[in-house]
């Protein structure tokens, strides 16, 4: 990441909020719109924001989405409070889920939250920790790379 930041913005995300859930992803495409970023990146951007974003109104008590555009790249952050990852490279698998019935019910827990959001950025990173949360951090190249 750069030092120097073109703008900067945290959202809040309360866990098992599924009425607002969404707003922060649907928050950062408005303003990559405004600001001109390719219609492919914001699409990216997008899908991984969503996914991120609905793990944490699943899985966790709360979490924060940081994110920060640079001339060269934007950069998301997804940190949260909650149960963790027991297994990450179980997690990553296209089709594996822990979501719940209900969950289900709502729509949610194909097992595709995280292979997208690999999938969709240029850099991705995962911690997790049982019993404290997850952080994830996902970079979208704006020079071209995969846009």
């Amino acid at each position: 990441m750069r030092d120097k930041a073109a703008f900067e913005q945290v959202f809040k995300i309360k866990g098992g909020d599924f009425i607002n859930a969404g707003e922060s992803s649907i928050r950062i495409r408005n303003i990559l719109k405004d600001i001109g970023i390719d219609a492919n990146i914001i699409r990216r951007v997008a899908i991984a924001a969503y996914e991120a974003e609905m793990n944490v109104v699943m899985y966790a008590q709360r979490g924060l989405m940081k994110v920060v555009i640079n001339p060269e790249q934007i950069f998301l952050r997804v940190e949260d409070k909650g149960q963790g990852i027991e297994d990450i490279e179980l997690a990553m698998r296209p089709g594996f889920s822990t979501a719940t019935e209900e969950m289900r019910e709502r729509g949610f827990g194909a097992g595709m939250g995280l292979p997208n959001i690999k999938r969709n950025s240029d850099h991705f990173s995962i911690r997790s920790s049982v019993g404290q949360g997850t952080k994830l951090e996902m970079i979208f190249e704006l020079n071209g790379e995969n846009g």
